[in-house]
């Protein structure tokens, strides 16, 4: 892992700053021509677990563009673990949060390139099987469910989905004990869409991309509790050998474009 040197410090801004240049500013352009040329070398990024169907399409479309780059498999998790990993230590030259909380230590570490940008927004619903066996039309319908022995799960506090729902279930005065808490949103999905749990609480776009295997309940909380996605290219510290900064702004820029909100959008997200 490489130590960062006045040079490359220097260099870092000087990237940074044409990446302000490349990327317009209202998130258009066209992503597949890189401002940066013929790009090379490889690409790492670590993403929150809600944004899997999205990124698994925009990094297909960005390893289409660029031939020449090695786009390797994204790593999705929770958010905090993400970052924990990226402070130990961890290398990648992407980061992309579903919350800017978890950002923050990532910045602190001096660990960012630049300053994150929000390129994306979401909200939660209740999951359930389809049809909505136990009727679950409310957080309070939620609640009772889990009083009365039903299985519902949520995510761990310190991630973005359990963060979001504690702030949901306190706007609406309504205390629930879930049946476990798990790790990332992913997990909660799987476990209504497996059987395992009769409701959870997930990102609209978790509900959208399980199709006909679950129904999503919207419910009024969930409107005043917005998660916003901030993206960053990290810095010398955490980027491997043969991993370029103008690489993984080019990333970025994609996923700033109307090329990369359009996807986004398609897979439930909203405009930040």
């Amino acid at each position: 892992m490489k130590r960062t040197t006045p040079a490359t410090l220097a260099l870092a801004a000087l990237l940074a700053l044409a990446g302000c240049s490349s990327s317009n500013e209202a998130g258009t352009g066209s992503p597949s021509t890189s401002a940066w040329g013929d790009l090379t070398g490889q690409l790492t990024i670590f993403a929150a677990a809600s944004l899997q169907p999205a990124f698994d399409e925009l990094t297909a479309t960005f390893a289409a563009a660029h031939p020449d780059v090695t786009v390797n498999p994204v790593t999705y998790d929770g958010s905090s673990t993400l970052a924990t990993q990226l402070v130990e230590g961890g290398s990648a030259d992407v980061f992309a949060s579903a919350d800017e909380k978890n950002m923050k230590p990532v910045v602190d570490a001096g660990l960012t390139a630049a300053t994150p940008e929000v390129f994306t927004t979401n909200t939660l619903q209740i999951v359930v099987a389809p049809g909505n066996p136990k009727k679950v039309t409310s957080l309070a319908d939620l609640a009772t469910l889990s009083a009365d022995g039903g299985i519902v799960v949520l995510c761990a506090a310190e991630v973005p989905c359990g963060s979001a729902s504690q702030q949901v279930l306190d706007a609406a005065k309504v205390e629930l004990k879930p049946a476990s808490e798990e790790q990332n949103v992913r997990a909660v999905l799987t476990k209504v869409v497996s059987g395992e749990a009769d409701a959870g609480l997930v990102y609209r776009t978790d509900v959208l991309k399980a199709g006909d295997d679950v129904e999503g309940v919207d419910f009024a909380e969930a409107a005043g509790v917005v998660n916003r996605y901030p993206i960053a290219v990290l810095s010398d510290d955490s980027r491997d050998a043969g991993h370029e900064a103008a690489t993984a702004q080019a990333f970025v820029d994609l996923v700033l474009s109307d090329e990369g909100q359009k996807v986004l959008a398609t897979k439930g997200f909203t405009a930040p």
